[in-house]
């Protein structure tokens, strides 16, 4: 029987996706974190990118905010849920570990990446929506915002990626930073538990800091850029199974 163009594009587009998902499912075996160099946690002076908006677009309404300055909105009714957060990424060598670790158990995250490494590593942050994930604005630049100009705090919020969530680095934060951040319609975001792996205080303690901060609705804070991430993908790896076991699941923030 033949069928029609219109069938035929479609049944090879069902085929063509399906090819995809079956490539995409992780390996029993971790990557091994040696080829490509990491970029260490110190940032290059901000450049701009030209053609970046820096004024606020036109006003439409923000969401209303809830502790940590982010809605939660399945947490009162969904039980054990775990917001994963993942900042300063995409990084070419460990965003795709903790990518597979994700995948591994059925979990969905939240990347506060950084507007340069963006620009750097593209096809990390597609990669990383189409697998179900959520992006937020982590700035262009990782600066000090209390200390900036405004001029100089509006560039380095407009020029992150586009996003309803805004995180300060280092949780550096005013009610001007907040400000600046609803004028481009991104709602700051913050977090429960801060692991410290950006610390590299070894995997057990990682995993450890996980297991202790959880509790239903709470945000977890780790990273997948900014340096050598190998313990906080083994330390996720090993608190999922654990969290997994105790009826935990784990969403994305409405970003």
């Amino acid at each position: 029987m033949t069928l029609p163009p219109g069938k035929l594009f479609l049944l090879a587009a069902i085929l063509f996706g399906a090819a995809l998902a079956q490539a995409a499912r992780p390996t029993d075996h971790p990557v091994a974190a040696a080829a490509p160099s990491v970029r260490p946690t110190a940032h290059a002076p901000l450049t701009v990118p030209v053609g970046k908006r820096t004024t606020p677009p036109k006003s439409r309404k923000t969401p209303a905010t809830t502790r940590n300055n982010t809605r939660t909105p399945h947490t009162a009714d969904s039980g054990k849920v775990l917001y994963l957060t993942f900042d300063d990424g995409p990084q070419l060598v460990y965003t795709p570990q903790v990518l597979r670790v994700l995948a591994k158990h059925h979990a969905k995250a939240t990347f506060f990446v950084l507007g340069r490494e963006v620009a750097a590593h593209p096809e990390l942050v597609e990669t990383t929506r189409n697998l179900g994930h959520r992006i937020g604005n982590h700035t262009w630049d990782h600066p000090h915002l209390t200390k900036l100009s405004d001029a100089r705090l509006r560039q380095e919020i407009a020029t992150g990626v586009e996003s309803k969530c805004f995180r300060p680095p280092f949780r550096e934060t005013n009610a001007h930073v907040q400000a600046v951040a609803a004028s481009y319609h991104q709602r700051q975001v913050l977090w429960d538990v801060d692991t410290l792996d950006w610390e590299k205080p070894g995997a057990a303690k990682i995993e450890r800091a996980i297991l202790r901060g959880a509790r239903p609705g709470a945000i977890i804070l780790m990273h997948d850029g900014g340096g050598d991430r190998s313990e906080t993908v083994a330390a996720l790896d090993r608190a999922l199974t654990k969290l997994t076991a105790q009826g935990y699941s784990y969403r994305s923030l409405p970003c």
